[in-house]
């Protein structure tokens, strides 16, 4: 199993002055620690989940085109993209841009969007789930197209597009790898077995995790897809404080129903020190699962 760095606390110690420095030396520890990959959030204010929404948050894509330019090896995306944030011609060429000035490591996270407070905030329009669910499929169609020699116009119930030029095209070929984060069984795990190289499923249980693999497998036969191409991930919560033997033995479950990476998010105000501290110890122990 591999491990990557979600990077999501903007809290941090030293207040908004020490961000930047936060950001490239996180990176910069997590790619020398043997991470793979390295997301943060697309949100306008902080998950009140998490703590408060008035807490700091940075653009999710300006964070990671900033570390691209600080790093060299680990996979670049954000988990996930909002489909109502941005329009998708917008987005493909936002990705693409990572990906050429990465050298090839963007990666496209994407989802439904749920967070209403911060569209009505900011006057970001937020239909009902269906309508997203559309938006979702259509934005993927378009992005696919874009990063394809197709660029001639695209039609959909939400989105008209009279060209999909895109120059230049991605380095990754055939395009940055594709992640839909969610597990919505009838209609998100379906767009997964369409669109997606890698699915995004919580670690709520190893039970309800099995449950979603075996939707997503069936949703594959359904749509004529090799089960086997799309990668398995999760998320999960590390602090200094973490047990490791515990968090080790943990993964082990989900590895044994194949969730082949993990991304986590760090409980501390210095999340540089932590990779270096605790991720360190994780990596070698993660890849023996």
């Amino acid at each position: 199993m591999d491990i990557g760095i979600h990077f999501m606390n903007f809290d941090l110690a030293g207040g908004p002055e020490r961000l930047r420095t936060h950001a490239r030396d996180t990176a910069q520890a997590a790619e020398a620690a043997g991470c793979t990959m390295f997301t943060c959030m697309d949100h306008y204010f902080q998950m009140e989940m998490f703590t408060r929404a008035e807490d700091p948050m940075l653009e999710g894509y300006t964070t990671l085109g900033y570390v691209a330019g600080l790093t060299e090896k680990m996979t670049l995306g954000l988990l996930v993209t909002g489909v109502s944030y941005r329009r998708p011609g917008l987005l493909a060429k936002i990705v693409t841009t990572l990906d050429v000035l990465s050298g090839g490591r963007a990666m496209l996270g994407i989802g439904a969007a749920w967070y209403e407070r911060e569209h009505v905030g900011l006057g970001v329009p937020f239909g009902p789930i269906a309508e997203r669910l559309e938006r979702l499929e259509e934005t993927l169609q378009i992005c696919l197209q874009m990063w394809s020699e197709n660029d001639g116009p695209y039609e959909g119930k939400h989105y008209q597009l009279a060209e999909t030029l895109n120059v230049p095209q991605a380095l990754t070929k055939p395009h940055p790898p594709i992640l839909i984060g969610g597990g919505g069984e009838r209609k998100l795990l379906r767009l997964v077995a369409k669109y997606a190289d890698m699915n995004n499923l919580f670690s709520t249980s190893p039970e309800e995790v099995r449950h979603k693999l075996d939707v997503l497998a069936r949703h594959c036969e359904e749509v004529g897809r090799d089960r086997a191409e799309i990668h398995n991930t999760t998320i999960a919560r590390v602090g200094p404080d973490t047990d490791l033997d515990d968090f080790v033995a943990t993964m082990k479950g989900y590895a044994a129903l194949g969730m082949e990476h993990v991304q986590v998010s760090l409980l501390t105000d210095e999340p540089a020190q932590c990779v270096e501290s605790t991720i360190a110890k994780l990596v070698p122990r993660l890849a023996e699962l």
